[in-house]
């Protein structure tokens, strides 16, 4: 049986070279022996606490040194890491500890209460990373290396809503996430063991998580953390550390943009990717003029582990596409109206995109209908419309889901409307994105008052902030006596949006 495991990542770089820098927060700064040595400690402590191969850890903590040892030490201990999204409402954190079965919840100080309240209405054990943490790893027998693992074994669940609103888990593989970090580093991009990468993307996410992390180490570079994104701050901090690798999303780029005039000194990039968003063009440009470095735009989901293609130097890069499909992986764009069959579309034909390879995720957790859904004929199905030119670049043209990408984070309407719905002044509601010039799109709540209700708008997003997450709730709500429906009485949100962008 073939073995693979995530941890070897870190462990291969503490064997290669234990004396190089690996992390850097602040003050600190680790060596990837240290790094190794602390997951290894904290993996006994797992152990100790009963967590065994194949058991599903949440994890719960902004970009500090705690959440790469953590994430590290649950894979050593052959568990499976359950990254936990930062914004999220204690039900929303409840649900992703219920429906992952989720043993025990690594929670950082500062997500202490939130993650507690959710942890304890489900009777999950719950330790606080930092103090409590560091005790119990300095009172175990660390691990003599990690557990081995079979490749296809789960080694990350990541939560994405999908369109039905209920956050399902994509359950990804030692494989998929070790080739995804390894391609990343050295096909896609020329990562070199003496870069040093910004990870200012939250970690919690496949985009940070994949990119920033486990490519930046699997080709032996260092990574500065930032826990809290500030553009000036951000640029401080690079020229300091001498980064020369920057991921972001469209906004940080837009900001970075922005600061860079006021700056004392600019950093030298010599990489720069950008994903989880389309990038607006003129973005790019203003980016480029103020730093002189090239932006690579990337494309990919969780389901993809998440890289699907990007911008690569081999096939030359384009402003306003996804560039190339990352090697050993296929995106072909197919028929989008033709359901439980791929039929492959020529090149300059809009379509779905779909994908397949080693980055394709092992499915939903628990709900084989809806990975039937999106796996079909070995391709997976994004629901995001694109199109290929003659050269093999990738242009996202539009989303088949009506997802709205708000700085970089998924918002999933559906999800925030069934919320909305329970709010006493609301008879119907429509959520759709708006564009932003900050945060790409805003999330809009179109209502129809409750028959004898006034409703104010400023109250109905003060309501909303209490009951869903801070990247979810609507910042613009507008009110109108009917919502438009199409022929099978669907709501027609692009005549929400065509009228509600112009005001």
């Amino acid at each position: 049986m073939a073995t693979l495991s995530v941890a070897a990542i870190l462990a291969e770089n503490a064997r290669r070279r234990p004396e190089k820098t690996a992390l850097v927060e602040g003050e600190l700064r680790l060596t990837f022996g240290e790094v190794w040595r602390r997951s290894l400690a904290r993996a006994g402590a797992l152990t100790d606490l009963g967590v065994r191969p194949g058991d599903r850890v949440a994890l719960m903590a902004p970009n500090t040194a705690e959440f790469p040892v953590a994430y590290y030490a649950i894979a050593a201990a052959g568990a499976v890491v359950v990254p936990v999204h930062l914004l999220l409402s204690c039900g929303e954190v409840a649900h992703v500890l219920g429906d992952s079965g989720a043993t025990l919840l690594l929670v950082h100080p500062a997500q202490a209460e939130t993650g507690r309240a959710a942890a304890d209405a489900l009777g999950v054990r719950v330790v606080v990373l930092g103090e409590e943490f560091d005790r119990l790893a300095a009172d175990a027998e660390p691990l003599p290396s990690y557990v081995t693992r079979a490749v296809d074994d789960p080694a990350v669940i990541f939560y994405t809503s999908g369109t039905t609103g209920v956050p399902k888990g994509a359950v990804l593989t030692h494989f998929n996430i070790v080739m995804n970090a390894t391609v990343n580093a050295f096909d896609a991009n020329d990562i070199r063991a003496d870069d040093i990468a910004l990870g200012a993307l939250p970690l919690f996410h496949a985009f940070g998580q994949t990119v920033s992390l486990n490519s930046t180490w699997r080709a032996g570079a260092t990574l500065v953390l930032l826990p809290r994104f500030d553009a000036a701050r951000a640029i401080e901090l690079m020229v300091r550390e001498g980064v020369n690798t920057f991921h972001g999303v469209p906004t940080m780029f837009v900001a970075l943009a922005a600061a860079a005039p006021d700056a004392a000194a600019l950093p030298d990039l010599r990489v720069c990717v950008s994903g989880g968003a389309s990038l607006p063009v003129a973005v790019l440009e203003r980016f480029e003029d103020a730093f002189g470095a090239r932006i690579h735009e990337g494309y990919g989901l969780s389901e993809t582990s998440p890289a699907a293609a990007v911008n690569q130097p081999l096939f030359g890069t384009r402003p306003g596409t996804i560039g190339h499909p990352l090697w050993g992986v296929d995106v072909e764009i197919a028929r989008a109206e033709v359901e439980g069959r791929i039929e492959l579309l020529p090149p300059g034909e809009l379509g779905e995109v779909v994908i397949r390879g080693h980055n394709v995720f092992a499915g939903y957790l628990g709900r084989p209908e809806a990975s039937a859904e999106a796996v079909v004929d070995g391709w997976f199905r994004t629901g995001d419309l694109g199109t290929k030119d003659d050269e093999g670049f990738l242009t996202i043209v539009d989303r088949k889901k009506d997802i709205i990408i708000r700085g970089g984070y998924n918002v999933y309407p559906r999800e925030v409307e069934e919320v909305l719905m329970r709010h006493p002044g609301i008879a119907q509601v429509a959520v759709i994105g708006l564009p932003d010039e900050l945060h790409g799109e805003e999330v809009c709540a179109v209502v129809v008052p409750a028959p004898g209700t006034a409703p104010e708008a400023a109250a109905i997003t003060d309501w909303s902030r209490e009951h869903l997450g801070r990247h979810k709730y609507p910042r613009r709500v507008e009110f109108t006596d009917a919502l438009p429906l199409g022929p099978s009485m669907k709501v027609l949100k692009r005549e929400l949006r065509a009228a509600y962008a112009k005001k």
